[in-house]
Order: C-alpha cells, then sequence, then structure tokens
C-alpha cells in the first residue's frame, strides 16, 4: 500500500508541474503590450487558488505534501464556478483553461471595434458571440464594444439592430432579459469611412473617453470587411487608433488573396502598419470543438499515436458539404470558387493539425511550425488529381431548385466550381503514399463537415469469407464529425449475437450531445476569446498561407487558362459522378457514402 501511495503521489506531482509549466510558458510569451493582460478572480476563487497550492496537513514519510481527492477538487471548481457566475466573475474553470491572468483584470480596459458593423457576418456571428462571453462573464469587467461602418445610425438604433440576434442559449439562468439589456448598454456605434484617418480619430476619442477611469487600454479590431480595404482600414485604425500604452490586435476575416501574388501584396501592405504578433488571421473552422479536439484526441491517447502512420492508415478524407447553394450571394462566391473558398483554407488547415508531427509543447509557434512543416512536405496539387463540378436545377415533388447559373448574382455562362475534390500527398517518412482526399462542395444531399480515417485491411484475415466483397466491412474507420452532431466514433467489425458466425459493422460511439450536457460554444466565441487572451494556437501565421498558396496556384491558374468546365451535378445530390473515380483511383471509396452513414 505504501508503494501504491508513493506511486499515486508521483503522479499528482508530476501533473501539477506539468500545468505550472504550461501556465509559465504562457505568461512569458512576448508581448508588445505595455500592460500585462487582462483578467479578473472573485474572492472566493483566489481562496480556492491559495488553498491548492497551500501544503496539506497530512504529507507521506518523506515530507511531501498530499493534495485533495480529484471528487473534493471537482466539488469546489463547480461551486465556484456557480459563484462567479451569481456575483459576475469569470468560472474558475475558464480561468484555469485560458490561463487568464489576474493581476490588471481590473484596472485595465478593453475596447472591442467591429469594423464593417452593419454586415451580415457581423450581426449573425460577432456580436451573438461577444454577448455569449458576457453572459459567461468571460470579458474583462471594463469592456466596451464599438461598431464602425458607413452608415448613418445613432447609438440606439445601433444597439436595436444587433438586439435581435442575441441569444441566451448558453446556461440560461433566467436573467437573460437583464443581462442582454446590460450588454446593449456597453455597445456604441461610430459612423465613419474605412479610408479616413479623421474618422477614425473621432473613434479614438470616443474610445479615450470610455476608457479614462483606468490607467491602461487595451482594443481589439475585427475586421468584418471585404478583403479589398483590409489594409486601408489597418492603415487608419493603426495610426490614429491605436492604444496608447496597451496591446492593439486585428482580427482579419479570409479571403487572404486568390493566389500567391495577391497574397503578397495584402501581407506586405500588412506589414507597413502592423507587426505579425498583432495579426490574428481568423479561419472559423479552427475554432470549432472537434478540430481543436483533434489534438488531443491524438496526442492525449496511447492508443492512437501508433497508428497515425502509412503503416496502418490506408487513405485520410476530409470532407465539407452544404445541402444549400449560393441562394442569392453567388456574386461574390463567383470570384472565388469552391476550391478558394473551402478547400485552399478549410480543409488544408485541418488536414495539416491532423498529420503534423507531435509539438515540442502546445504554444502557439510550435504547433505552427510543424503545421508549416506538413504544408511544405504536400506535393502540388494537380489538375489529373482533381474533380471540378457546378450544380444545376432540379426540379423534385414539384419544386425546382435552382441551379447555380440560376441566381441572378452570378454571371450568365460562369465556369465557376461549387463542387471540387482533389487528391494530395505528403512526402514525409510517416505520410508516404497514403492519399489524403479533399472533398467540398454546396447544394448536395447532406450537410456535414468531418474527417475519416480509413485504415488497411487486416492482413490474411481469418474472416475474408465472411466479408466477401464488402469494403466498408473490411475497413475499420475512425470518423471525427465536426458537424452536425459533433462526434467521435471507430467503426469495427463484431459478431452478430445468436448462433452460427456473422459479421456485422458496429460503432463505437462518442455524441457530443449525449455523453456533454454543456452547450458547445460558437467557433467564434472561442477565437474571438483567444484573441484577447493573447492565445495564436488556433489563428493562422502568413508562412502557413504563403506555403498553401504555393501548393494551389499553379492548378487554379491552369483551370482558369484553359477555361475548365465543371461537370454537372442535380441539386440535392451526391456530388458529380468523377468524385467517384478520383476515390477509385486509389482503390477506396468515400466514407460519407457507404450504406451505414446515410
Amino acid at each position: 500500500m505504501p508503494a501504491l501511495h508513493s506511486m499515486r503521489l508521483v503522479a499528482q506531482v508530476l501533473t501539477l508541474s506539468g500545468k505550472v509549466a504550461q501556465r509559465h510558458a504562457a505568461d512569458h510569451q512576448p508581448q508588445r503590450a505595455v500592460c500585462r493582460q487582462p483578467a479578473r478572480q472573485h474572492h472566493r476563487l483566489r481562496a480556492l487558488t491559495a488553498q491548492s497550492s497551500a501544503p496539506s496537513a497530512s504529507t507521506t514519510g518523506s515530507g511531501a505534501a498530499t493534495t485533495q481527492s480529484p471528487e473534493i477538487e471537482a466539488a469546489e471548481v463547480e461551486a465556484a464556478a456557480a459563484d462567479a457566475r451569481q456575483n459576475g466573475s469569470p468560472s474558475f474553470s475558464n480561468m484555469k483553461v485560458y490561463g487568464l491572468q489576474e493581476e490588471n483584470w481590473e484596472k485595465a480596459a478593453l475596447s472591442i471595434v467591429v469594423v464593417g458593423a452593419s454586415g451580415d457576418l457581423a450581426k449573425k456571428k460577432i456580436f451573438p458571440s461577444l454577448f455569449a462571453l458576457y453572459y459567461e462573464n468571460m470579458l474583462p469587467q471594463n469592456f466596451k464594444v464599438y461598431g464602425y461602418a458607413r452608415s448613418k445610425m445613432n447609438d440606439e438604433e445601433f444597439r436595436d439592430l444587433i438586439a435581435g440576434s442575441l441569444t441566451c442559449r448558453l446556461n440560461d439562468a433566467g436573467d437573460c432579459g437583464k443581462k442582454m439589456d446590460e450588454f446593449l448598454e456597453r455597445c456604441f456605434y461610430q459612423a465613419g469611412q474605412y479610408a479616413s484617418e479623421d474618422d477614425f480619430a473621432a473613434l479614438d476619442k470616443r474610445m479615450a473617453d470610455g476608457e479614462s477611469e483606468q490607467s491602461c487600454a487595451d482594443r481589439m479590431f475585427y475586421l468584418s470587411i471585404p478583403p479589398n480595404i483590409f489594409t486601408t482600414v489597418a492603415a487608419c485604425a493603426s495610426k490614429a487608433a491605436s492604444s496608447k500604452c496597451g496591446w492593439t490586435r486585428m482580427i482579419v476575416e479570409k479571403p487572404f488573396g486568390k493566389d500567391s501574388e495577391s497574397f503578397q501584396e495584402l501581407s506586405a501592405a500588412l506589414y507597413e502598419h502592423l507587426r505579425e504578433d498583432q495579426i490574428y488571421r481568423i479561419d472559423h473552422y479552427l475554432g470549432k470543438e472537434l478540430i481543436e479536439n483533434l489534438t488531443v484526441l491524438r496526442f492525449a491517447n496511447l492508443v492512437f499515436e501508433p497508428l497515425w502512420s502509412r503503416q496502418y492508415i490506408r487513405n485520410v478524407q476530409v470532407i465539407f458539404s452544404e445541402n444549400f447553394g449560393t441562394e442569392g450571394r453567388g456574386g461574390y462566391f463567383d470570384q472565388y470558387g469552391i476550391v478558394r473558398d473551402v478547400i485552399q483554407n478549410h480543409l488544408l488547415q485541418i488536414l495539416a493539425l491532423f498529420a503534423m508531427e507531435q509539438p515540442a509543447s502546445l504554444d502557439a509557434e510550435d504547433i505552427r511550425n510543424e503545421k508549416v512543416k506538413v504544408l511544405k512536405s504536400m506535393g502540388q496539387v494537380r489538375l489529373e488529381d482533381m474533380v471540378l463540378g457546378q450544380y444545376r436545377s432540379r426540379t423534385t415533388r414539384g419544386t425546382t431548385l435552382p441551379g447555380y447559373l440560376d441566381d441572378d448574382t452570378v454571371p450568365p455562362n460562369s465556369i465557376t466550381p461549387t463542387f471540387a475534390a482533389c487528391s494530395v500527398f505528403i512526402n514525409n517518412a510517416r505520410w508516404d503514399g497514403v492519399p489524403f482526399l479533399l472533398k467540398a462542395g454546396k447544394a448536395l444531399a447532406n450537410k456535414a463537415a468531418e474527417i475519416r480515417v480509413q485504415f488497411r485491411h487486416v492482413p490474411g484475415n481469418l474472416y475474408r469469407n465472411k466479408l466477401g466483397l464488402d469494403l466498408d466491412k473490411a475497413t475499420n474507420e475512425l470518423v471525427i464529425r465536426v458537424q452536425p452532431n459533433e462526434g467521435i466514433y471507430l467503426k469495427v467489425n463484431n459478431k452478430v449475437p445468436g448462433l452460427g458466425l456473422r459479421i456485422d459493422t458496429t460503432r463505437l460511439d462518442l455524441t457530443y450531445k449525449s455523453k456533454y450536457q454543456a452547450t458547445l460554444p460558437d467557433a467564434y466565441e472561442r477565437l474571438i476569446l483567444d484573441c484577447i487572451n493573447g492565445d495564436r494556437r488556433l489563428f493562422i501565421r502568413n508562412d502557413e498561407l504563403e506555403v498553401a498558396w504555393e501548393k494551389f496556384t499553379p492548378v487554379l491558374k491552369e483551370i482558369e487558362d484553359r477555361g475548365v468546365q465543371p461537370e454537372l451535378y442535380p441539386y440535392g445530390s451526391r456530388g458529380p459522378v468523377g468524385a467517384h473515380y478520383l476515390a477509385a483511383k486509389h482503390g477506396v471509396r468515400w466514407g460519407d457514402l457507404a450504406a451505414d452513414d446515410e
């Protein structure tokens, strides 16, 4: 028993040491800010922190202190979290997860500026996410939100504009209306031109008035605007509205250019006014719960790491499908197409996270260094390994579903693809010879985003006569479903109960909504909070995009120069037939088309 107690003690000490080391690394990341990052902590939480670090009355013979049981700690954390929600401070669990700092939470002000505040993205995603963070008490006490756009309106009109999009879907404790009113009182509007330094100076003055009671202020700008005015706004904001003593950060939405050349121009223009550590290039798919869980699944579970290579994995599929078309927004989409809009950014980022080597730490730079290595090891995307499609109209049950060219905002003879699938290879020791199949499309049968890992067949399988030619039964498959119905499941073969020997495919299933009661936060909530906290792990670094564009620009140019015609597919179908031939070329089939996945 003493030996067992000692082993438990060593494990507890190692766990605590690891947490302290991670906090130490996070606290010493280079920051521009003179003031430290804002955070606040309730008195009850401080007391709990002190208790957890104080020596216990019970010690071993060597004098080492024991720690409290996980059950007691969990109960105290939950009690503190409830107390924090009631008294308006961040929950203890979130404080621990995000490593929020304590000293200046009540002293520093935070001004959040949403540039393009009257647009759809701001109304549908940004303001609801900010309110959700406020509702969960995850924003500093002294924060204010400023909308900036060309539209003329006063503060009250602005509040009315965004109020309709706010909901209390997270842990509604019955005080939704009160919280909403409090949040809206912190929202203000400043009309101005995007290219006017004077207008941004007026915004600066208004923010300074709101920050006057605090010794220092941090400022975050969210550029929810078309890419052609990114650099103009960045120039005006950095010159006229930057924080004088705290940090200034800018979240930049995709697209980050249309090819290597335009990306380099955009990047160079941003660097004239901002440093790399101030630029937060957002890809909201990296904020999805299951994408962030990807590294946990792989690096925190010994069962997966030995299998994560060409020896055991036959192919990897990253799939994104929507069951609706452009529907009035085709004019914007037609400038980019599905390859630029989804595959070159969302899917390629997921691929890099999936395939990277274990980073030296969870530090943002270590993770992004490994992602860049993967992208550099990837071969060029070739036209012969790509299928392009465009959805056409379809009549079903007396209803006509419009085709892409039926959208009034789309040019009548457009050949812009609304569907694309391609295969790529990563030329390194881990993944040599394993095809990575990327597929994305609009107006398909289902809405889904998922990663499918198909394993190699069992060599010398004793039950091959029972499996026959059924490729699905012969293939074990790990599925990470990003949306909808977030979950992870593993398809394995299992004996059907009863006399005789019949084999069937069974799921070992972790569906989030059945396991966890909590509502998953929106990706924008996570990413906005990460930006405020200076956590860059889920944002894209400049060299990642540079390599990504290098891999896709030649094939995109070839498609446009040759005027490649996309294969037509009916609205609501499974996509063009060519996609099936692409998978068959590598001796596999699309996992999302299997009978048990319908």
